[in-house]
């Protein structure tokens, strides 16, 4: 809520003349709540003609990048970043162009988190980037890479196959609201659980 009051005053008062710096808007909720807040948020300052100020927006979200594809104006930056193994070195140097990935875990190591946080949020990262599901369609995230994987069950269930359970995902799916990249991992997921 103190975001958001920040954020809606800035809106409110801002001119031509004003300087807009935004860190991190939407943070504070869910991801897709936190994403069309961000970007909404910035749209606005850029169509608004009553604003029309310099911004900087500084964000995680990387699909905010597609804003300068759309809107004149619209430039993206990065901090240059140096990767050595799983280490990585910030150059302190200003790029154009968004960040290739995010850091994240990274940054978590350089803070001092322990290791094996570490090792666990990056098998959970790489459950997630998967896009995987079990046998019987739950998501993995929480299962640990290294743990026995659970028994097939025997008989399998006549209404509960694969491509039941692919059709159900499909007639769930928003289509208008799923980003490309969002829809090939569910493409990835589906061609897995197929081919298992």
């Amino acid at each position: 809520m103190v975001e958001m009051n920040e954020v809606a005053s800035i809106l409110n008062n801002a001119t031509p003349r004003s300087l807009i710096l935004l860190d991190e808007v939407g943070r504070g909720t869910s991801t897709f709540d936190g994403l069309s807040i961000a970007w909404a948020v910035a749209e606005y300052i850029h169509d608004n003609p009553q604003i029309g100020a310099r911004t900087l927006f500084a964000t995680h979200y990387h699909q905010l990048t597609d804003l300068a594809l759309t809107k004149e104006g619209v430039k993206n930056l990065s901090v240059a970043v140096k990767e050595w193994g799983d280490r990585i070195i910030f150059l302190r140097k200003i790029v154009e162009g968004g960040s290739s990935r995010s850091y994240g875990i990274q940054v978590a190591g350089l803070a001092g988190v322990p290791p094996e946080v570490i090792a666990r949020a990056r098998e959970i990262l790489e459950n997630l980037e998967r896009g995987e599901f079990d046998e019987v369609g739950m998501p993995r995230i929480a299962r640990p890479r290294k743990a026995t994987q659970r028994a097939r069950p025997t008989q399998p269930s006549l209404f509960a196959g694969e491509e039941t359970f692919i059709l159900d995902e499909l007639r769930r799916l928003d289509i208008l609201n799923t980003t490309p990249l969002e829809a090939l991992g569910l493409i990835h997921r589906w061609k897995e659980i197929i081919e298992k």
